[in-house]
């Protein structure tokens, strides 16, 4: 990777409120009205104005060499993601020299302390790493694993009863072993160029000395403090017992001491020793069954996969992600290439058949997800059988305007039951592109909003609950096994022309993922949307089971129109992801950040633009 140097030192739960901008809000922001957003019509201008990043130091948005904003553009390096601060941390490490592997990890270690809600290094992810020296693409797979000693009938109870989801969660048999940071250290030593101390140093700092709560944080912690342990709830609270809101200083300093262990020692700190120690107790005294939960042992021999990614050619253009377990990638390219044979683009933005056609193509890579996908140490990968143009043709001849495919079914489109449907976990994504075009699109997560609710006592960081994306009845694919990664929907994602990157793409949003992925893909590319404008354009979501979610936006025409058509809207829109994109052009890049939360992108031009500022 250019600009490196090896060194061996190394899922929509509750709470929205006024604070929140939804996309119809955003477009009139813009001057543009929701429903109306078509090709040439008025489009949705660069968002230049910024949310100050007061709590990086040796950052701010008003120098000359950053530009920070919803959309911007710049020379030499781009960041988007859904925090502001560690936006601002990535920048620096860009405009220190740093590639972007490096900035990558460090605005990864610093949403552990900002956004303990959404991803860290109590759970694991997905990096796609493209390599402009070599020219190639790879994945560093730090998904996390079930324990050795997992059974496929680890989430019934005595009676052979999947368990109630919101009880599931909280179990020892949920928790993973986590390996974020095993792949964090990975990414470095092979694609980095600065050592770790460097990199993890701004998340000690921020842990130690305080940040400034958002409202999204804010929001989460009032919401999930029904699953907190002690250690949890503690730490999202002040010195007098309440819990943090928007606008507090918020310090953790259990959190800070380690990531001072892992900042000396390098991921042994994490894995082996008292971190490991502590972190597999908690685990074990929430287990139904300790046997069937992860011990220190699992702890210990957990590695990493450096896996070749998934790569499928659409239109003229290549889309390459991560590969099973996760399904994301796969299915975003099934739905793509099914639009593709359905000749989506010869219908209207926003019309009522590009809407149905995205749906039926859907559900019926839905169908295949849940029956043939799962982790590919322990099923026959069925991805190029999938993927193939054959299958894909036959899998679009089922879908045609007037009708839907689940007026073919019983129940879900495959089979499968629609009670163990949990499609409310979250992620966060963020990618990041350097000034020698190496980029970075990562995925990470705990799954839901604070994971499982419990945080390792003393050390100050979430433990997922990651296992639950198993499926809780036996028998399938995606069963639970010993040592086995549950199947994903991350879908970490880079577009490809002539072998180079040009455009990267992601969300968090727990099933939703791949809707919101695919469709701002399908909008940049089908319907030449610029990348602001494809991230905020109304997205629709669906699965197996049917059923459609919508974003504010929507027309009501198109809703009408396909519900005659049998697909069935839920009553009142939905939030749908927090997509980050990134353009990579010749000589300039764009990013844009979704304006559903609090992100924004962060852009280097190194000899600086003239802004009309001091």
């Amino acid at each position: 990777m250019a600009g490196r140097y090896n060194t061996s030192d190394g899922q929509q739960q509750g709470g929205f409120d006024g604070r929140r901008i939804n996309r119809r809000r955003f477009l009139a922001l813009t001057g543009t009205t929701a429903g109306a957003l078509t090709i040439g019509s008025n489009p949705v201008t660069a968002d230049t104005e910024y949310q100050e990043v007061t709590d990086v130091s040796g950052f701010r948005c008003d120098h000359p060499q950053f530009t920070c904003g919803r959309e911007v553009t710049a020379a030499d390096g781009m960041v988007s993601t859904v925090d502001p601060i560690a936006g601002g941390v990535a920048a620096r490490v860009l405009r220190e020299g740093g590639n972007a592997v490096d900035a990558a990890i460090a605005l990864q270690y610093v949403l552990t302390v900002t956004q303990p809600h959404g991803s860290g290094i109590g759970g694991g992810g997905f990096m796609v790493i493209y390599d402009a020296e070599s020219d190639s693409v790879d994945v560093v797979n730090s998904r996390e694993r079930a324990s050795q000693g997992a059974t496929p009938d680890m989430f019934l109870d005595d009676q052979g009863t999947e368990l109630d989801f919101d009880r599931a969660i909280q179990t020892g048999e949920s928790m993973g072993v986590p390996g974020t940071v095993k792949g964090l250290e990975t990414a470095r030593k092979r694609y980095g160029s600065k050592p770790r101390q460097r990199l993890i140093t701004p998340a000690i700092d921020l842990a130690r000395n305080g940040f400034t709560v958002d409202w999204f944080l804010a929001e989460q912690i009032a919401n999930n403090t029904w699953k907190f342990n002690d250690a949890a709830l503690d730490t999202f609270s002040d010195e007098r017992g309440t819990l943090y809101d928007e606008g507090d200083t918020m310090t953790n300093l259990d959190l800070a001491e380690t990531l001072e262990q892992i900042k000396r020692d390098g991921s042994e700190a994490f894995y082996e020793g008292p971190i490991a120690e502590d972190l597999a107790a908690e685990i074990q005294r929430h287990a139904r069954d300790p046997d069937r939960a992860v011990d220190a042992n699992d702890i210990a021999n957990y590695d990493v996969t450096l896996d070749e990614p998934v790569r499928t050619e659409w239109r003229d253009v290549e889309l390459v992600g991560q590969p099973l377990p996760s399904s994301g990638p796969t299915v975003v390219a099934m739905v793509l290439r099914m639009l593709e044979h359905l000749g989506i683009d010869e219908h209207a933005l926003r019309s009522p058949e590009m809407y149905h056609l995205i749906a039926q193509a859907t559900i019926v890579a839905w169908g295949d997800r849940m029956e043939y996908m799962g982790d590919p140490e322990f099923i026959d990968d069925p991805t190029d059988a999938l993927l193939s143009d054959e299958y894909l043709q036959e899998r679009a001849n089922l879908i045609e305007l007037g009708r839907s495919v689940m007026g073919d079914t019983e129940g879900c489109f495959g089979g499968g039951n629609p009670e163990q449907i949990h499609d409310n976990g979250q992620t966060t994504h963020f990618s990041v592109v350097d000034q020698w075009g190496n980029a970075v699109s990562y995925t990470s997560t705990i799954e839901q909003f604070m994971g499982s609710g419990k945080m390792v006592p003393g050390r100050g960081f979430m433990i997922n609950n990651e296992l639950t994306d198993f499926d809780f009845a036996p028998g399938g694919a995606n069963q639970p096994n010993g040592w086995k990664r549950p199947l994903s929907s991350m879908s970490p994602t880079m577009v490809l022309r002539d072998g180079r990157p040009e455009f990267t793409a992601g969300s968090p949003g727990g099933w939703s993922i791949i809707s919101t992925t695919l469709q701002t893909i399908l909008y940049r590319y089908v319907y030449g949307l610029d990348p602001l404008e494809a991230v905020t354009e109304p997205n629709i979501y669906t699965h197996y089971c049917g059923g459609i979610g919508w974003d504010d936006g929507v027309p009501p025409e198109a809703r009408e129109t396909t519900a005659a058509w049998g697909l069935e809207w839920d009553e009142s829109p939905s939030t749908l992801g927090n997509v980050q994109v990134i353009d990579i052009g010749e000589d300039e890049l764009t990013g844009a950040a979704d304006p559903n939360r609090s992100g924004q992108a962060v852009g280097l031009d190194r000899v600086g633009r003239d802004r009309g500022r001091d």
